[in-house]
């Protein structure tokens, strides 16, 4: 059963002012808060087939809004009112730091889980100083999306650097096959789909945003040639300028229907594209490569979702036994079958019979394997608005890159004060 939830029924079906306590004991109903569903089904198709085999133990579905940054307010506030409302969390990769410093999870037994299983970026997104509070359940990588028919006819590669992306476009675009596309596009609307595109630019180019020293880095030559890929992507055309508006729906759209030679985006776009219904014109006419970089192969941002036990949730025995249920081989090959979900085993992605179905796993796989996570902060939420503010002022031309990258620094810095 799905249940749609706004904060005050949230705090009001569960009790207020529980203990908190790390054991994980007690068996019995669980609540299951996660991000409203996407029209896959998914999550009430897994909820129904564990309801179906644990009767006495029973998990009802909790749909937080589609905003992720909705879902993270949501979970904060029940935490802070130490609420029993939600047991097992379904929490973004990037807000793990912040959860298990403050203690609104409960840090998980290793000994219970193998995590050599799953691909270590994914796993590593869980720990926080040395302990598992999570197990992953969903990764993401980006790729590159080309027009393969274009580029056969051009007589090109796909790029591995963006200075061969360029000339790749020049002489696709001069195609008349190509008449009225552009070349490529991400996602740079100020919100944190930016946020990972600014990312990836940064560690294409060599630079960082966070370092292992948990300090900004971002006012260096590095994050400049990065910013400045984008910057003057937009300046010279290379990026349409409506580009400045695209999410992900409209990034895919786009390239979808034909108007771009490339695009950035997650694996989840591939099933959309490969529709034969009309509503894809490029069906059977792309296909994915690594992101490129600076000099080399690109460095996607790390996406991907951990499931982690409330502090304050009941029955935390049968949250455990849930959370191995959901993160298990059998379900991730579901979720990639239903809803295009990239696993975090790496078991799936060698699957021959798998990659037969799904041909960019291996692509995806290594873009896993060497993507960087975004800042692992405790105060994630407003690192990632200064970020989207300067980004966003500098690839619409209100700033400098160098400007915006030094305002950056300086806000990044006065955050990063004990």
């Amino acid at each position: 059963m799905i249940s749609s939830l706004l904060l005050a029924a949230a705090c009001g079906n569960g009790s207020q002012n529980s203990q908190q306590s790390d054991k994980l004991e007690g068996r019995g109903p669980i609540t299951f808060a996660t991000g409203k569903d996407d029209g896959s089904g998914l999550n009430p198709r897994i909820v129904d087939e564990w309801n179906r085999t644990h009767p006495q133990e029973p998990v009802r579905l909790i749909e937080l809004p589609a905003s992720g940054d909705d879902q993270r307010q949501q979970m904060i506030q029940n935490a802070q009112t130490k609420s029993d409302a939600f047991t097992v969390l379904d929490l973004d990769n990037v807000w793990m730091s912040e959860f298990a410093a403050n203690r609104w999870i409960s840090p998980l037994p290793k000994e219970q889980f193998d995590t050599s299983n799953f691909l270590r970026p994914n796993v590593e997104t869980a720990e926080y100083r040395g302990r598992l509070f999570a197990v992953p359940h969903g990764s993401d990588g980006a790729m590159l999306y080309f027009r393969k028919d274009l580029l056969a006819k051009a007589g090109v590669a796909p790029p591995k650097t963006w200075s061969e992306m360029q000339q790749t476009c020049a002489k696709v675009l001069a195609l008349p096959e190509a008449a009225g596309m552009s070349c490529y596009t991400g996602q740079f609307e100020k919100y944190e789909g930016m946020v990972a595109n600014f990312a990836e630019a940064v560690h294409s180019a060599g630079g960082e945003i966070v370092g292992d020293d948990g300090k900004p880095h971002v006012n260096t030559p590095e994050a400049k040639r990065g910013l400045d890929f984008l910057v003057e992507g937009f300046r010279s055309g290379m990026i349409p300028k409506e580009a400045i508006a695209f999410k992900e729906a409209e990034s895919r759209k786009a390239f979808q229907d034909g108007k771009l030679v490339f695009t950035r985006w997650w694996p989840a776009q591939w099933a959309s594209l490969s529709k034969t219904d009309g509503s894809s014109s490029v069906a059977g006419k792309f296909d994915v490569a690594p992101l490129p970089g600076l000099s080399g192969p690109g460095v996607s941002s790390l996406g991907g979702h951990n499931l982690a036990i409330s502090a304050y949730g009941k029955n935390k025995a049968t949250a455990l036994d849930f959370i191995k249920f959901r993160t298990g081989e059998q379900q991730q090959k579901f979720a990639l079958d239903l809803a295009a979900s990239a696993p975090s085993l790496a078991s799936v992605y060698d699957d021959p019979a798998l990659q037969a179905k799904y041909p960019y796993l291996p692509v995806l796989k290594d873009s896993i394997t060497r993507a960087e996570p975004r800042p692992r902060v405790i105060n994630y939420g407003e690192m990632t608005q200064a970020i989207q503010d300067d980004a966003y002022r500098a690839l619409t031309g209100d700033k400098s890159s160098q400007q915006a990258l030094a305002d950056m620094q300086s806000r990044l810095e006065q955050l990063s004060k004990p």
